[in-house]
């Protein structure tokens, strides 16, 4: 069943799922064998995750990336479809068609829970101008699906109001809350405040999380510039980013710092960007190919036009994990079984205190029947890269 994805525990888990995933779409997405027939890919040597092709992502630009199964041409029944956001009404979107929203739904809920928490336990509020005004937006649909899980009756969503939502915040400054909130609309309400001499009066339940979107609206910056003026702005270390964008159903997370992980479902490779059928060493920069089991009707193995690196730096993770606050639940080395102990101590205090338990810790007490560890990296998102440079592979699948 295609909800396995959301049990996998071990790295031969994860590879058996992603080598089944890439044979049933190599058979039932239409685009995705054109692309394989066209790199002349014998899918009978395809036997570890490194040989799997990833689609460019330009692909969703161009052609229709659908499980047969669902094609709307086949069955007369309408497939809906989450759609990029542009600037302008000839632009050429991204468009995503979705058969399964339950999957999306579950994976969106088990992610933010391994992550953030239960959303059940926080108020939500989304800062969301241009994607508010898109009704095919992927992360619309994921905010406004945590709100109904939420339940809370402050939850709602503000343009460019940012009065009221200064008054919002003053008021729930004893509350859990998660601002949910595009980089140029999260700086624009910081140059509000700045502008009318105005602070928020928040305690430390405030959380942001942003969501990217840079993209034309502000003068460019890193990630790393952006999140120190969120921290001091905000005056919160809680800074988190989410990963994600249209043509994916999962979403990687950043607890402080631009350092994202992924839940078992998900992975990050970093490709050559000059030789992009090849993989770059840890802590060196490349394109970022993205596995999304949870794309099982469209396509799992996406090449993206982001760039990025897996970070293989003891220094900077320790650092990165020192500047989380107790939000987190603390991940210890497990060097013997009196480490050991001393974490499952720790994360039981820290559940009882914090109302949920690290990923990490819970696996520990569950029995492993494969002591083959997920292999997952952590990763940074750069920028993006200035070419596509498997480009005409795409174009060619027409």
């Amino acid at each position: 069943m295609i909800e396995d994805i959301f049990h996998i525990k071990s790295e031969t888990d994860f590879q058996q799922k992603c080598l089944e995933t890439f044979r049933y779409q190599y058979q039932n997405i239409e685009v995705y064998r054109k692309f394989c027939d066209y790199l002349k890919i014998n899918t009978n040597e395809i036997d570890e995750v490194e040989k799997i092709p990833f689609l460019p992502i330009e692909t969703f630009k161009n052609h229709l990336v659908l499980d047969k199964v669902f094609d709307f041409a086949q069955t007369d029944k309408p497939v809906n479809f989450f759609q990029s956001s542009g600037t302008s009404q000839i632009q050429n979107r991204s468009k995503h068609f979705v058969a399964n929203f339950s999957l999306y739904e579950e994976s969106i809920y088990k992610s933010f829970e391994q992550f953030i928490g239960k959303p059940e336990d926080f108020i939500f509020i989304g800062l969301l101008p241009n994607y508010s005004e898109n009704p095919h937006s992927s992360l619309i649909y994921m905010v406004d699906f945590l709100m109904k899980k939420s339940g809370k009756p402050e939850n709602g969503y503000f343009l460019y109001n940012h009065k009221e939502l200064l008054e919002l915040l003053n008021k729930l400054n004893d509350k859990k809350v998660i601002l949910f909130g595009v980089s140029f609309a999260l700086l624009d309400f910081l140059d509000f405040l700045h502008s009318n001499a105005q602070t928020l009066k928040f305690s430390n339940a405030l959380t942001i999380i942003e969501t990217g979107g840079m993209k034309g609206r502000k003068e460019e910056m890193t990630k790393d510039e952006l999140l120190k003026i969120f921290k001091k702005g905000f005056g919160t270390e809680r800074i988190f980013s989410e990963y994600s964008m249209t043509e994916l159903l999962s979403q990687a997370y950043s607890l402080g710092e631009n350092i994202y992980e992924t839940p078992n479902w998900m992975r990050v490779l970093i490709r050559n960007a000059e030789d992009p059928f090849s993989y770059v060493e840890d802590g060196r920069n490349g394109a970022i190919n993205i596995i999304d089991l949870a794309n099982r009707h469209s396509c799992s193995f996406i090449a993206t036009q982001d760039l990025g690196r897996i970070i293989n730096n003891p220094e900077i993770l320790r650092d990165a994990q020192n500047d989380k606050n107790d939000f987190e639940v603390p991940r210890f080395a497990r060097n013997d079984d009196n480490d050991l102990f001393l974490e499952l101590e720790n994360a039981r205090n820290d559940k009882e205190k914090f109302g949920f338990e690290d990923e990490s810790v819970k696996m520990l007490r569950e029995p492993q029947h494969d002591k083959t560890p997920i292999q997952n990296k952590r990763f940074q998102v750069l920028g993006r890269i200035d070419h596509s440079d498997i480009r005409g592979c795409s174009l060619l699948v027409s």
